[in-house]
């Protein structure tokens, strides 16, 4: 009878383990199973002058290309000039505007080419992809060559994409702009080149098991 009328509450509780899990999970020291992109699935590229598509029509942009060859939504939130510090502070507004499934990351360029350091651009893209996981979004990278040669690439990319068990194209880019048949400008694809950008992108969702 003591009982009658009494509410039994329920508490929820995060245990340690699934704290350390969770940090994990952030820092990819656990392989996170990428979800296949739904038919519906938001995909935002944001970057740079490469992803906003400078030297070609908007419509001929890696984005738009891409969006053209999967069959998904993709935002095109590259900005021209961006370095990663303005990127790092853009990019949650991004996020929680556009609710993407996955962040196809391209940047740092501007910071190689202003002589800001691997360092800094090495640090900010890391806390990119630290916030777009909080936010449980995949990341896909790509890897961008030294402006001024751009045989060479920075090693910071790869060794991102490995600490976080990240999708990563690190070839494509550099192969455009070492050919100038490929580019409008100095530093940047023609529409040919970007569309080689957007098929090396689609090829790695379908070999990751996204599409």
């Amino acid at each position: 009878m003591e009982n009658i009328g009494k509410v039994k509450t329920i508490g929820f509780c995060i245990t340690d383990n699934q704290i350390e899990e969770n940090r994990k999970m952030e820092t990819g020291e656990i392989r996170r199973k990428l979800t296949p992109l739904a038919q519906d699935a938001v995909i935002l590229a944001f970057g740079d002058s490469l992803t906003y598509g400078t030297g070609a029509t908007a419509e001929n942009s890696y984005p738009a290309q891409l969006e053209r060859i999967i069959r998904r939504r993709v935002v095109n939130a590259g900005i021209p000039g961006e370095d990663t510090e303005n990127g790092l502070a853009r990019l949650p507004k991004m996020l929680d505007g556009h609710h993407p499934s996955l962040v196809i990351l391209c940047h740092g360029a501007n910071d190689l080419k202003q002589g800001l350091g691997d360092l800094q651009a090495s640090e900010n893209i890391r806390e990119m992809i630290r916030i777009a996981r909080r936010r449980n979004v995949d990341v896909l990278l790509l890897g961008i060559p030294y402006p001024t040669v751009f045989s060479a690439k920075p090693h910071f990319y790869a060794k991102i994409a490995d600490e976080f068990s990240l999708l990563f194209e690190g070839n494509v880019v550099a192969n455009v702009l070492i050919d100038p048949s490929l580019k409008s400008d100095s530093i940047h694809p023609n529409a040919r080149g970007y569309r080689l950008i957007a098929e090396a992108i689609a090829e790695l969702l379908f070999k990751g098991g996204l599409l």
